[in-house]
């Protein structure tokens, strides 16, 4: 019912903001894979909440535990299960959106769909779910370095009208980790987190775009038609909280552009491989990976959770102003970064294992019938 992603590589989470934990199911992962908690820790610490004075000030240490799946540090090709405890639980913050619904929030659509809702802590769609995510998106990302040498970054590129100048070919992970808002132009890093930190005073909420980058992709990835590559990509992210826009390559700069001028040309490169001189495509020409750069950016809204005073309704439809309470992030860019790099290492890794068992071992070699 809309709770697990992928074909081969497919993940299940589970869990509301304010009960017991929050945690995913990996069905799929190949057997003899080294993985420790430790490993999926420091993805999860990027991710977790109060880790800086511009994320909500929620302190979960968002411990996790390998509940099956894993033995004596290695996966078995079963199911594992990953589960993180809810600790710092203050549900009484939510007593005024019992019955009243946060404009922009999933209130009334979870009320108008199910009949009924967790509203502690908007339950099922807060943000709190991708925490399976990230667990998840930590393993992918080791198989993928593994198996193809891939690697993924994810950085803040714009906060509001603050846009930072960043080359994805080059970015480093220090470079992202360097300051708190995510963001590897640091002059433009600075700006960002005062403009963060007033707007989270005014008790308001601003957005921003994340763009992520993954280099090494092996040629070949994707589907034709329905599951092109970028459409899954696109799926993936806009799957995630707060997410309202997606772009890969040029993205909408593209229609200002001729063929002429958009076009990627190919040539090879010293090493016999056929390569692009530009990258305009994002790394997918047909749906298909074409060993270029994947490059991807994500558009989150400003957090729907304020501290202003709102006109809105109740579930009886009787107009009221909220002035929401709880412990929200002002911005949701900086943590969001590990999140869209999850989904990036998912729906790579889950081409990957489909690219190997339609293309590898069944494909005939040269010479033989089919």
């Amino acid at each position: 019912m809309g709770n697990t992603f992928g074909h081969l590589f497919r993940v299940t989470t589970f869990g509301e903001s304010h009960g017991g934990g929050v945690g995913v199911v990996i069905d799929g992962c190949p057997p003899q894979l080294d993985i420790s908690e430790a490993e999926i820790q420091v993805e999860l610490d990027r991710r977790r909440p109060g880790q800086s004075k511009i994320t909500t000030p929620r302190k979960e240490l968002d411990t996790c535990e390998i509940v099956s799946g894993v033995f004596e540090g290695k996966t078995l090709g079963t199911p594992i299960s990953i589960l993180v405890r809810n600790k710092d639980v203050r549900s009484q913050d939510y007593n005024e959106m019992t019955d009243t619904y946060r404009p922009s929030h999933a209130d009334a659509t979870y009320d108008a769909k199910y009949g009924i809702r967790n509203w502690q802590g908007g339950g099922r769609s807060s943000a709190r779910e991708t925490i399976g995510r990230v667990a998840a998106g930590a393993i992918a990302k080791k198989i993928l370095h593994q198996v193809a040498g891939v690697e993924i970054i994810g950085y803040v590129k714009r906060i509001k009208d603050l846009e930072g100048v960043i080359d994805p070919t080059q970015v480093t992970l220090d470079q992202v980790e360097s300051n708190i808002v995510r963001c590897p132009d640091s002059e433009c890093a600075d700006r960002m987190i005062e403009l963060i930190e007033r707007i989270g005073r005014e008790g308001d909420s601003t957005g921003g775009v994340v763009e992520c980058v993954a280099r090494h992709v092996p040629k070949g990835l994707g589907m034709p038609v329905f599951d092109k590559l970028e459409a899954d990509l696109a799926k993936g992210v806009m799957s995630l909280p707060a997410s309202k826009g997606f772009e890969i390559g040029s993205g909408f700069a593209g229609t200002l552009m001729t063929g002429s001028e958009h076009n990627d040309e190919f040539y090879t490169d010293e090493q016999g491989e056929i390569r692009t001189r530009t990258n305009r495509s994002g790394g997918i020409q047909g749906g298909i990976s074409n060993g270029e750069n994947i490059i991807i950016r994500v558009a989150f809204k400003p957090t729907a959770t304020i501290r202003k005073e709102q006109r809105t309704v109740n579930s009886l439809g009787e107009e009221t102003i909220l002035a929401a309470k709880g412990r929200h992030d002002p911005c949701v860019l900086p943590r969001a970064v590990p999140m869209v790099e999850a989904m990036m290492a998912l729906v790579l890794c889950d081409h990957l294992l489909r690219h190997q068992g339609q293309t590898g071992t069944f494909r005939p070699k040269p010479g033989q019938a089919g």
